[in-house]
């Protein structure tokens, strides 16, 4: 029989993430097949279109079937890149903030793996049939760490800030050891930033700009827009950051006293907008929006003895 292939998944509000994917975490039903099959996943008589946008903020990812769906199509996408088979059995590293861990890890779990086993849908027209043999969940962020252990090498203490798409985890390590009585999150992510650019930008100048180029502004990178408008949405970029530092002191971390890791989606944003007069100690970005997931299949490797295939 075939090993067991382990697959890690970042069930992020604003994206899926996978060790070699990133994809939005919308999700849009037919019930008829669509224009087409790219990123459509074919289950119980239904289509869906995959990485469509963003779905609406639920306070339980599990009140529908819509991160279940998504994870299917993670699975296939990350069979598809690893060249396995599609029949084939796989166990799934996910993640959960620290601070809800214990409070959500048994829904969770149950949540991802039904107990009719095998499953069977097609994605992007090709057949799948996949046993989840089981789901192995971890802490967000500090996963993370486990592929960069040199930022906390001669540190006592480090703040960790996962910046996603609804919340800000933030958590401190003493001696490379989570302090649980630290974890905090806040409802201060990208979406809720974006959303404020986009809206600033239609009372200034009256235009209705796209997440998309909000995203790419905010990153640096070019686009085509008017300058003025672009000029809104950097100074947001800004004020944004000033709030979320602002947010993490008040919430009894010392950003001047311990150096802060930043990951998640938004770190590249902030680490951008961050300026010598706010005084941080120092400030690590890990810029790969995938480094979670990759933290969970790491773990869950050194744990089976393997990370699997690709």
């Amino acid at each position: 029989m075939s090993k067991t292939m382990n697959i890690g998944i970042d069930h992020g509000y604003y994206a899926i993430k996978t060790r070699h994917f990133s994809f939005p975490a919308g999700i849009t039903a037919y019930s008829h097949e669509p224009y087409t099959l790219q990123n459509t996943l074919e289950y119980g008589g239904k289509f869906f279109v995959c990485g469509t946008g963003r779905q609406p903020i639920l306070r339980n990812k599990m009140e529908n079937e819509n991160y279940y769906l998504l994870t299917l199509a993670a699975i296939a996408k990350e069979i598809q890149q690893r060249g396995a088979k599609t029949e084939c059995s796989v166990t799934i590293a996910a993640g959960l903030p620290l601070a809800g861990f214990g409070r959500e890890k048994k829904s969770f779990r149950e949540y991802l793996r039904p107990s009719s086993q095998p499953v069977s849908f097609q994605f992007e027209g090709i057949p799948h049939k996949i046993t989840i043999e089981d789901v192995k969940l971890f802490p967000q962020g500090y996963s993370a760490l486990m592929i960069h252990p040199e930022l906390l090498q001669n540190e006592p203490s480090v703040l960790l800030m996962d910046i996603g798409g609804w919340t800000v985890d933030l958590m401190r390590l003493d001696n490379n050891v989570p302090n649980a009585a630290t974890c905090r999150s806040l409802e201060l992510g990208m979406i809720r930033c974006i959303d404020e650019v986009k809206e600033q930008v239609r009372r200034d100048v009256g235009l209705s700009v796209t997440d998309a180029q909000v995203e790419r502004v905010l990153a640096g990178k070019p686009c085509s827009m008017d300058e003025d408008a672009r000029g809104i949405i950097q100074k947001q970029g800004r004020l944004y950051t000033e709030r979320l530092l602002s947010a993490a002191m008040e919430a009894g971390f010392d950003l001047k006293a311990i150096p802060v890791v930043m990951l998640g989606g938004g770190a590249a944003v902030v680490k951008r907008n961050v300026s010598p007069q706010d005084g941080l100690c120092r400030v690590f970005a890990l810029l790969d929006d995938r480094v979670n997931a990759e933290g969970f299949e790491r773990i869950l490797g050194r744990l089976s003895g393997g990370v699997g295939k690709g």
